[in-house]
């Protein structure tokens, strides 16, 4: 197995944790906050999705697919939806109200069937390119996409274990 090899299969993996998640994914589990936390259920599906499309798109160059596929139309959550969740306020992050799981679902799978596309035109050699010289050391391309799908898994994770508690505010 090589590196490309591992990195589609750890793709398969968000879009699997999320599969399990949809039959507790009803409006009242996806907008509670267990223990008062501002981020939902909603919110930790949707940051996943985000969060995926938009640095994906930066890497690609291609517009996210929040736009190219009608999502921010379909959520409907203005201003606060354009964003990936990263910063948000209480408020912002409260904003994130969805009752329609199979949506946040559907969103997740397109992000993540936008990654597979992406990584077909991949090769090994691409891996080591650095795309992001702000940080020390430089960011290549595979830890680029790396952090993009973990960052995802631990959200869906977040996600798993909110459903499990008791329902909060």
């Amino acid at each position: 197995m090589d590196a490309l090899d591992i990195l589609r299969d750890l793709t398969s993996r968000p879009r699997d944790a999320a599969a399990q998640l949809r039959a507790q994914l009803n409006p009242v589990s996806l907008n509670a906050r267990p223990g008062g936390h501002d981020n939902s259920v909603a919110w930790l599906l949707w940051h996943s999705g985000r969060e995926i499309d938009a640095q994906l798109a930066g890497l690609t160059g291609d517009e996210q697919v929040w736009t190219s596929q009608g999502f921010s139309e379909r959520f409907d959550l203005g201003a606060v939806g354009d964003t990936v969740g990263y910063g948000h306020s209480s408020q912002e992050a409260r904003g994130v109200l969805v009752e329609d799981g199979d949506l946040l679902l559907a969103y997740l799978d397109a992000t993540l069937d936008a990654m597979d596309l992406y990584l077909e035109g991949v090769t090994a050699a691409d891996l080591d390119d650095v795309v992001d010289e702000a940080w020390d050391p430089p960011v290549t391309r595979g830890a680029r996409l790396v952090s993009i799908l973990d960052d995802a898994i631990q959200h869906l994770a977040q996600a798993a274990y909110a459903l499990g508690m008791p329902l909060g505010d």
